[in-house]
């Protein structure tokens, strides 16, 4: 393992900063969102705004080199007309400040979800101004921040949070209408790429990349008409993000297809062209589980996230396209029925690495489950054995050849998780959300991963499942 790699965990500026409306932090969508709906919230969370030292300092005793957070639009611009907000930036240069004390690579993302509501009022990610809004907010990330950081991030998990918000509608803004998805699918990449842009003709230093979450295909059978249905999956998990970040360019079998159904006179050429000449340094991979796809047989489009656990259903099917199996028997499954699946990482990896050839991270991989965490450690060797299995995929995909510079844990700390709210931990150190100052304890898995980095990857169980 190359003494550079980086060894890490990761979070998310609205689920774990807390402090929602102090020092100037103006309203983002979620805040809105989950408060006119009476939802459990981030408004608290694991309030990293007033414990980063601590947290900070836990990760560097724990081994890691690296930490994966973001930065919150509403906390840095207060407005439409882009005042900054001094307070705000005050804050993340004491974390990025911080990190850099401690020998901690900051990993930093520039936006993960949390849009302001002044903008999401104007219509959000259908807006086109919306995507030169964040172009103008990057330069400011850049400018106070840039002589802090090396790693940039444009956007985590764009499919998610467009999917979510625009078509399955269990996120704001909660409309299910594939026209709309479409639209602000187009509008983040091309932000995305405007990010890019910025950044290069400034001359900053160090890379900027984009996050995905990373969802391999598989089929049920070599079939062609799988095989077809597989295709049209990977356009849909994947290839409208990464063929454009890395590529510049949209899959056009999958503006063929959207065009016989749908409007897409919205996009614009010269707006292809900036997505064309910028694309990105590196690729992170959010890796949870592959698809595993079968072709379409009947029915409307249906879309179905369990945010619930308990064995909750999940349900992928896109009219005339595929459908998603999550009734595999030889598959393993979350209560939130989260395909337990290593081989997919490894395979996916080399998949990506053979047709982009851009640096690799796994920017996030982890379990989230239900935990007691009033006892004096959690034994949480589900989570070191997820964490093993996953970490020896990605070095068999390294022996193969595979440019990987990090993994991060998902995450750092226990934190609020969406809609799935404070139960649904994936963190390496336990929090007590019921004690008022949010006791922090590590878990079994905290020491774990601790030996594994220390040993640089030599400790881990190597296997294979192919």
């Amino acid at each position: 393992m190359n003494k550079d790699f980086l060894w890490g965990s990761a979070t998310a500026s609205y689920q774990c900063e807390g402090a929602w409306n102090l020092d100037d932090k103006v309203e983002s969508m979620w805040d809105v969102y989950l408060h006119e709906n009476n939802l459990e919230n981030g408004d608290n969370a694991s309030d990293f705004y007033h414990h980063f030292e601590e947290d900070l300092l836990q990760l560097k005793n724990g081994g890691q080199n690296a930490f994966r957070m973001s930065l919150a639009w509403p906390r840095i611009i207060k407005n439409k007309e882009g005042e900054v907000n001094s307070k705000g930036v005050d804050f993340y240069r004491k974390i990025l400040q911080c990190c850099l004390d401690k020998d901690i690579t900051p990993f930093v993302t520039i936006y993960h979800w949390d849009l302001p509501q002044y903008w999401e009022e104007t219509g959000g990610w259908l807006n086109n101004e919306v995507s030169y809004a964040y172009q103008k907010y990057a330069k400011i990330c850049f400018e106070k921040f840039g002589d802090l950081v090396d790693l940039w991030v444009t956007f985590n998990e764009p499919k998610w949070f467009v999917s979510s918000g625009y078509l399955i509608g269990n996120y704001p803004p909660a409309h299910k209408n594939p026209q709309e998805m479409i639209i602000a699918a187009y509008h983040v990449m091309l932000a995305s790429a405007l990010g890019v842009k910025i950044f290069k003709e400034g001359g900053y230093k160090g890379q900027i990349g984009i996050v995905h979450s990373f969802t391999p295909v598989n089929g049920v059978d070599d079939s062609l008409e799988t095989r077809i249905a597989m295709r049209y999956a990977d356009n849909y998990c994947n290839n409208w993000i990464l063929d454009t970040a890395c590529q510049g360019e949209f899959p056009i079998d999958l503006l063929s297809e959207l065009n016989k159904k749908f409007d897409l006179s919205f996009i614009n050429i010269k707006e292809l062209d900036v997505i064309k000449e910028n694309t990105v340094d590196f690729i992170g991979l959010n890796y949870y589980a592959r698809a595993l796809i079968r072709p379409y047989s009947n029915g409307e489009t249906v879309l179905v996230a369990n945010n619930s656990g308990n064995g909750g259903s999940n349900k992928v099917i896109i009219k005339d396209w595929f459908e998603q199996v999550f009734d595999d028997p030889d598959a393993i499954y979350t209560e939130w029925g989260t395909e337990i699946c290593p081989l997919g990482l490894e395979q996916g990896l080399k998949e990506v690495w053979n047709k982009y050839h851009l640096p690799l991270y796994i920017s996030e991989n982890g379990i989230g489950v239900r935990e007691d965490v009033t006892v004096d450690e959690v034994q949480d060797d589900y989570r070191i054995s997820y964490m093993n299995d996953h970490i020896a995929a990605m070095m068999n995909a390294m022996d193969d050849g595979v440019d990987m510079r990090g993994y991060f844990a998902w995450s750092t700390f226990d934190l609020y998780s969406w809609k799935n709210g404070c139960e649904k931990r994936y963190g390496l150190v336990a929090i007590d959300f019921d004690t008022p100052n949010l006791l922090r304890k590590p878990k079994k898995s905290y020491y774990w991963y601790k030996e594994i980095i220390e040993s640089k990857g030599k400790k881990i169980e190597r296997k294979r499942w192919d």
